[in-house]
């Protein structure tokens, strides 16, 4: 369920970043400065599921081979949306400076 749900938020996160790095492109800031907000929004989302997926895999999983996969795939997904995280913010950096 975690999993799906921040599968769904990190490819939400990519499509807000095309559409930010589009308007970047047209120099249209105001618009770019609203998406990284959204950004950053999912990106906290991302991170409330993935310590809600953690506690879960701990409390009901007992095979630990499984444990650990799990965990992986939670932990890339989590750190994809870091990355996500990381463009938005230079995407603001270039807003502050140029606009």
């Amino acid at each position: 369920k975690e999993a799906i749900s921040m599968s769904k938020d990190l490819l939400t996160t990519v499509e807000v970043m095309h559409k930010a790095i589009k308007m970047l492109k047209e120099k249209n800031y105001s618009h770019v400065q609203e998406y990284c907000i959204e950004i950053n929004r999912l990106e906290n989302r991302v991170d409330r599921d993935f310590r809600d997926a953690l506690g879960k895999l701990f409390d009901e999983i007992k095979d630990p081979i499984l444990i650990i996969k799990w965990k992986e795939i939670y932990e890339h997904l989590e750190n994809a949306s870091d990355k996500c995280e990381d463009v938005a913010n230079v995407m603001e950096a270039i807003v502050l400076k140029y606009a």
